[in-house]
């Protein structure tokens, strides 16, 4: 296959595919509807363009008719009065007018049979277009029926193309609103991490972070505490008491009477042997 062909070839397949596409059913039965009935405006056209001139000819035959009467009787009076010459000439007329009225009644006699051809063609094409307006009808309300039926079909599995559209629409809001979220946790991360600055706080946030990490060491402290008072090891601490849980009243100490300094007594001095008395 030369290179000709193959081009003409493709060409023609996609002006098909093209074609194909645009094509709407039902303009296209809306066009040959019209182009019959056209059609059928033509043949009837014609029927009456037939009947006129068979009414030509028949006016025609009546006045050639109402002629040869007249040379009749015009050579009837020409004998009556001896003018045999006169009476002779207007026969002569007569029937030469008779020659024309033959070959009259002929060409009516034609065009009566061509109008009535004509006639049952256009009973025959009329009873057509009315059947194909009636299919046409019927045809373009399934079609129709079917082009919703598969719009709606369409829309249910998705697979229309305003679906498709607004499907994609919500997959990239979905999308676009996931990748906002994880980006704002991981910079609120950041900032609760120190590893970014938040430039919006006060001059105090330093202070209140050194004060968070204060009471968070403590609180260590109070779960160390709490921990040995279980493990029999200490006192509970009384932050470590939970809510609800009745406090532990301390025990009272054994009574101590006061302490009281011993009077002193008056010192006696003794003496070694063989000091002075």
């Amino acid at each position: 296959m030369s290179v000709m062909k193959r081009l003409s070839m493709i060409f023609k397949s996609k002006a098909n595919n093209a074609l194909d596409k645009m094509e709407d059913p039902r303009e296209t039965l809306d066009y040959s509807y019209q182009r019959q009935l056209e059609l059928l405006q033509k043949v009837r056209r014609g029927v009456a363009d037939v009947a006129t001139s068979r009414k030509r000819v028949e006016l025609q035959i009546n006045q050639i008719e109402a002629q040869a009467r007249k040379l009749e009787d015009q050579g009837r009076k020409a004998l009556g009065v001896g003018r045999e010459d006169l009476a002779r000439e207007a026969l002569t007329r007569r029937s030469s007018l008779q020659t024309q009225i033959a070959d009259l009644r002929v060409q009516h006699d034609n065009l009566q049979a061509e109008e009535e051809k004509l006639t049952t063609a256009s009973h025959r094409l009329q009873a057509k277009v009315d059947s194909f307006r009636t299919r046409k009808e019927t045809i373009k309300a399934t079609y129709t029926a079917a082009e919703a039926q598969t719009r709606i079909n369409e829309a249910f599995s998705g697979i229309s193309e305003e679906m498709g559209d607004v499907g994609l629409a919500i997959q990239r809001a979905e999308d676009k609103t996931a990748q906002m979220q994880a980006r704002a946790g991981a910079i609120d991360e950041l900032l609760a991490s120190g590893a970014l600055d938040d430039f919006s706080g006060s001059r105090g946030d330093d202070i209140q972070a050194e004060l968070d990490r204060m009471g968070g060491g403590r609180d260590v402290e109070l779960e160390i505490a709490r921990m040995k008072a279980e493990l029999g090891q200490g006192p509970a601490p009384q932050s470590a008491i939970t809510p609800g849980q009745p406090q532990q009243q301390p025990q009272a100490e054994p009574y101590q009477e006061p302490y009281q300094q011993p009077q002193s007594q008056p010192t006696q001095q003794y003496r070694q042997p063989g000091e002075g008395q």
